[in-house]
């Protein structure tokens, strides 16, 4: 009787420049690293008030609230799909910018 042999899978060490710019991040993940982005912002940018700095900031508090609700919604209801993973992230994203551009408008004066 002939044994099968079965080929271990190899494993690479990724070569960060070279590997990297060419990895599609899912948007998914865009916003994973958004939301740990902007609570880096938040915290960094809390005792600064400058108007930029402002805004950075609130698009790092819209940002990271939105994201949050998301992963909460997620894990309340088991949500953990690839098509709702990628509407939600994307839903994130245009809530994220669409609140900060209106707030924009208000810090800046045009209404």
């Amino acid at each position: 009787m002939t044994e099968v042999v079965r080929k271990r899978p190899e494993f690479r060490n990724i070569n960060a420049l070279k590997d990297l710019p060419s990895y599609r991040l899912p948007a998914a993940g865009i916003v994973s690293i958004l939301h740990r982005i902007s609570g880096f912002l938040m915290f960094l940018l809390m005792p600064l008030f400058f108007k930029l700095l402002a805004l950075a900031l609130i698009w790092a508090y819209l940002h990271h609230f939105i994201a949050g609700v998301r992963h909460i919604y997620m894990d309340a209801f088991h949500a953990v799909t690839k098509e709702f993973g990628k509407s939600s992230a994307v839903a994130t994203l245009v809530l994220s910018l669409g609140l900060t551009a209106v707030l924009a408008a208000k810090l800046f004066g045009l209404y």
